[in-house]
C-alpha cells in the first residue's frame, strides 16, 4: 500500500475544551520548532504568550479557529481564519511537523476565507514559517518586530490574493 504525501487528517471546528490541548501544543511548538530561528530567550517569551485561558477564550471568540486530528482524535495542529482576512495562527505539533498537516490546516484555511468572501489572507509569519508559505504562494510584505511577551521579534507580514473558481463566483453572484 502507497502512503499519501499529503494525507487528509479530519479537521473539525475548536471548542473551549480543546484549549488546554492547543496551548500546550503551541507552548512546545514554539520551544522546540522555532528554537531554530530563535533565541532561547525570543522562544520562551513567545511560549508564554499562550499561558492565559482567558486569553484563547479571547482569540476563539475573534477568529475561526479549526484543529486537525491524528487517529486517535489527538490535536497534530491548528490554524485560525477572520472575517478580514487574517489568519492569526498556524501550528503544527513537534513531532508531526512535515507530514502534510500544515499543508492540510493552510488549504481548509483557505476554504474558509474563500467562504468569507475574502480575496486577500495575511498573516505574521515567523522566520521558521516563512519558507512553507512562500512554497504555498505568499508573499513577504515587510519584515517587522513584533511583540511577543516582552521581547520583540523578527517575522514577516506575509499576504496571498485569492483567486475564485468559476463556479465559485456564480455561486457569488446568484
Amino acid at each position: 500500500m502507497v502512503k499519501s504525501l499529503h494525507p487528509e487528517y479530519p479537521i473539525r471546528q475548536v471548542t473551549e475544551q480543546d484549549i488546554p490541548e492547543m496551548r500546550e501544543m503551541f507552548r512546545n511548538t514554539v520551544l522546540y520548532v522555532n528554537s531554530k530561528d530563535y533565541t532561547p530567550e525570543e522562544v520562551a517569551d513567545w511560549a508564554s504568550c499562550g499561558i492565559s485561558f482567558e486569553h484563547w477564550k479571547e482569540l476563539l471568540a475573534k477568529h475561526n479557529f479549526i484543529v486537525a486530528l491524528d487517529a486517535q482524535g489527538k490535536i497534530i495542529g491548528f490554524s485560525s481564519m477572520n472575517t478580514e482576512g487574517y489568519m492569526h495562527s498556524l501550528f503544527v505539533h513537534k513531532d508531526w511537523q512535515g507530514k502534510g498537516v500544515a499543508t492540510r490546516l493552510l488549504t481548509e484555511t483557505e476554504k474558509i476565507a474563500r467562504e468569507y468572501g475574502v480575496q486577500r489572507i495575511w498573516a505574521e509569519v515567523s522566520i521558521t514559517a516563512r519558507l512553507f508559505f512562500e512554497k504555498h504562494g505568499y508573499k513577504v510584505v515587510k519584515e517587522q518586530q513584533a511583540k511577543a511577551n516582552r521581547l520583540y521579534l523578527t517575522n514577516y507580514i506575509m499576504e496571498k490574493s485569492l483567486r475564485f473558481s468559476v463556479p465559485e463566483l456564480l455561486d457569488k453572484i446568484i
